[in-house]
């Protein structure tokens, strides 16, 4: 810490007041009630490379350059006073605030840290897309004009997969903690795909709703689904590690950059009730007595209605979505039929 560049060691006590911070007001907020779960005391890191960040007043552009100062110790040590490292043609330097130097295995990130103003567009608030999310169908997208559309989440599936048969296979015979280069290597592998597959995932989403003007998202969640869940050794591996959370984080983030309201509903019952039907939509825990659903799933993807229409279960579970917002927001479900709800399209990630 005493080597460190004055100005990134005072970030570094600024990270840790903010943290502390939080804590505080995440434990009031749980004394309140307002909170589930008891939040927990900010602790000292683990041994190893941490996060710097340098503010842009101690860094210096010159021909494209950017020059990031060590420090005196450092320069005592090693005779290095300073780095120079590329800055990015895409960028603005009046836009840049910060630097942030991340090591993540076995290799360091930049992170250029700049402002970016929100950009509203025109958009119809009684337009809405619901989105009921899951593992071979990543996101199920139904909106209230009759469209209907599925991001594939496969390939998702199949990296995850791998990631944790190599993981399982390498630690196989070796000590609690076991950790390597090969590792850390395909860690970070695993990591990129999965960051990638978020952004491409969130930007089709919000590219769709700013094509036809939807002003609304419904995105059918519920809290706490994956904490401490087992659904047997194969599942634990396709669901449990795959960050639907960050993606729902990251499509709210773009919905507040764009001006579309981002809605996050309970989605129970939602899978088990017939739209086409007008199955009624009980909340969580609130099921009533002699409840039953009018049609039912009969294969994975599959969803048969009391007439016998054959539909896509997950299109149906996201149309349901829908109808339980649609008094309270006062959206027409008109435009959906048994059309939009049998034939979504398929929408792959990583072809064009």
């Amino acid at each position: 810490f005493i080597a460190m560049y004055v100005s990134s060691a005072q970030q570094t006590c600024k990270s840790v007041a903010e943290a502390l911070k939080g804590f505080r007001e995440n434990l009031k907020l749980f004394l309140q009630k307002k909170l589930d779960s008891r939040p927990n005391l900010p602790r000292y890191r683990k041994k190893g490379m941490f996060s710097v960040a340098y503010p842009k007043k101690w860094l210096k552009l010159q021909e494209g350059k950017v020059r990031v100062p060590l420090g005196n110790q450092v320069t005592a040590w090693f005779g290095l006073d300073s780095f120079w490292i590329q800055f990015p043609t895409n960028l603005k330097w009046e836009d840049i605030r910060e630097l942030r130097i991340l090591p993540r295995h076995g290799v360091f990130y930049l992170e250029w840290v700049y402002t970016k103003p929100a950009q509203p567009q025109p958009l119809d608030p009684k337009r809405a897309l619901a989105i009921d999310h899951g593992v071979n169908n990543w996101l199920t997208c139904v909106s209230n004009l009759g469209h209907s559309f599925i991001i594939d989440g496969r390939k998702v599936k199949s990296f995850n997969q791998w990631y944790n048969k190599e993981v399982a296979r390498l630690k196989t015979d070796k000590p609690q903690g076991f950790w390597s280069q090969k590792l850390e290597r395909i860690t970070e592998k695993r990591n990129r795909r999965m960051r990638d597959a978020i952004h491409k995932a969130a930007r089709k989403v919000i590219s769709f709703c700013l094509r036809h003007s939807i002003g609304k998202i419904i995105f059918g969640w519920h809290k706490e689904q994956k904490q401490e869940c087992n659904l047997g050794r194969v599942n634990n591996q396709n669901f449990v590690l795959i960050p639907t959370s960050r993606l729902k984080e990251r499509i709210e983030e773009l919905c507040r950059h764009y001006g579309i309201e981002f809605i996050e509903v309970e989605e129970a019952y939602s899978s088990q009730a017939s739209f086409l039907d007008g199955d009624e939509l009980p909340n969580y825990g609130e099921k009533p007595d002699g409840w039953r659903p009018s049609g039912k799933r009969i294969k994975r993807g599959l969803y048969q209605t009391a007439k016998g229409w054959l539909v896509n279960a997950d299109a149906n579970a996201a149309a349901n979505l829908l109808k339980k917002v649609s008094r309270t927001l006062g959206l027409c479900l008109g435009g959906l039929s048994r059309g939009v709800l049998s034939t979504p399209l398929r929408v792959r990630l990583w072809t064009a």
